[in-house]
């Protein structure tokens, strides 16, 4: 009886075991039947689609309408930029926007605080127009700055190499003088060198630290062509449109020297730094890689294409040579005119001599009766030895002149003796 309920117990386990399996296969084949797609409504356009495709996930956040002209226009709100202006609602606003140089202020002290504080009431009691003050935080971009370092640098090597040739021309030709200036100035430009290396290294890792940022201050000003009055229509549209920007220079003339009471600096935004402005407030991020002046200069191909044209390459090459070979014609012909000069003051001082020589013997002649016969020929023989005397001189070499020490020493000396 006993094996009798094991065996009872064991089939209805079994059974159960296969209920559960059935179930588990059922549930499995209802989980992975097909289902029924269904219609999605995305940007106004009927898109089908079903979860095995997973199209809406594809598309989550992804802009799949057309994009229009109108469309961005919408999205900058303003027109155009012109003539240091901004332009917006359909010419109806006009903008301009002056940059302020703040002060020190805590490094005042206390009687120019009250002054720059009182200037600043002052400035603001003087408004008679509306005003919004804009803060602008930048990235500290020093890489302009560093180009212009390195710029310099080149052209400080260029000219140490220049000097280098010079130098070795004044000793060729022996111009002691000439090689002793050319050195200084080498190891003046040397020094400079060095120092330039250094400056470019810090900026360079100064730059690296994308933490330093840079704070603007910007002062709005905007002007409606409906306060001109009544009756717009009798004017045209450039006549509007001079009116708003002489009254729009105006009121930034007035704010300028309003602000200089406060020792507050300030200077009118051109059409370009208007765009740059523009540029960094709609792409804070894309701004620091893409820099609107260097797609300005790149004439916007800055990311196709960052050398310089062929043509371009062998003018400036040219160039290099050309400036190198008149520096190096201009030496020459300094150093021959230095020896030209030299031999002409020396055939000078020859002739001078011969002259002087030639005098005295004319009035030893003039005065030969009235002298004794004796002191007449010794007189004459003077004169021939002098002449003697400057012939040798000139075939003898010119030594180099001793130093003012050694001969403050050699006077001393005979001094004492």
């Amino acid at each position: 009886m006993e094996a009798e309920g094991v065996v009872l117990i064991l089939k209805m386990g079994i059974w159960i075991i296969v209920a559960i399996m059935i179930a588990l296969v059922c549930l499995y084949v209802y989980l992975m039947r097909p289902r029924k797609s269904k219609e999605v409504k995305v940007n106004d356009e009927m898109i089908e689609t079903s979860d095995n495709e997973k199209k809406i996930e594809q598309n989550y956040g992804k802009f799949t309408g057309n994009l229009t002209r109108e469309s961005i226009f919408d999205f900058m709100e303003f027109d155009e930029i012109v003539d240091n202006m901004i332009v917006r609602k359909n010419a109806t606003q006009y903008i301009m926007i002056l940059q302020c140089n703040g002060v020190n202020y805590d490094l005042m002290s206390e009687d120019e605080k009250i002054a720059v504080e009182e200037g600043f009431v002052q400035f603001l009691n003087t408004l008679r127009f509306p005003i919004q003050l804009y803060i602008q935080s930048r990235t500290l971009n020093l890489r302009d700055i560093i180009d212009e370092y390195k710029s310099r640098v080149d052209n400080l090597t260029i000219e140490i190499d220049k000097l280098d040739a010079k130098i070795a021309q004044a000793q060729m030709s022996g111009n002691r003088a000439l090689k002793e200036k050319l050195e200084f100035e080498k190891r003046r430009k040397i020094n400079i060198l060095e120092y330039g290396i250094d400056i470019t290294d810090y900026v360079d890792k100064l730059s690296s630290n994308r933490n330093v940022l840079q704070q603007r201050t910007y002062v709005v000003v905007s002007y409606y062509s409906a306060e001109i009055g009544g009756g717009l229509d009798k004017y045209s549209k450039e006549e509007i449109y001079n009116m708003c920007f002489a009254e729009l220079y105006t009121r930034c003339q007035n704010i300028a020297s309003a602000l200089g009471t406060s020792q507050i600096s300030s200077t009118i935004l051109d059409s370009e730094q208007l765009a740059e402005l523009l540029y960094v407030a709609y792409n804070r991020d894309e701004a620091e890689v893409l820099q609107l002046s260097k797609a300005l200069d790149a004439q916007y191909d800055a990311l196709y294409t960052s050398g310089k044209d062929v043509l371009t390459k062998k003018q400036e090459k040219l160039d290099q040579e050309i400036n190198i070979a008149a520096i190096d014609m201009a030496t020459d012909s300094l150093l021959k005119a230095d020896r030209q000069k030299q031999i002409e003051e020396l055939d000078l001082a020859i002739s001078k001599e011969e002259k002087i020589r030639q005098k005295a013997n004319e009035i030893l002649d003039t005065y030969q009766e009235q002298l004794d016969p004796r002191v007449y020929q010794l007189a004459k023989e003077e004169v021939k030895k002098s002449e003697d005397k400057e012939k040798k001189k000139a075939e003898t070499p010119k030594l180099d002149a001793p130093k003012d020490g050694v001969t403050k020493k050699k006077i001393v000396k005979r001094r004492k003796i």
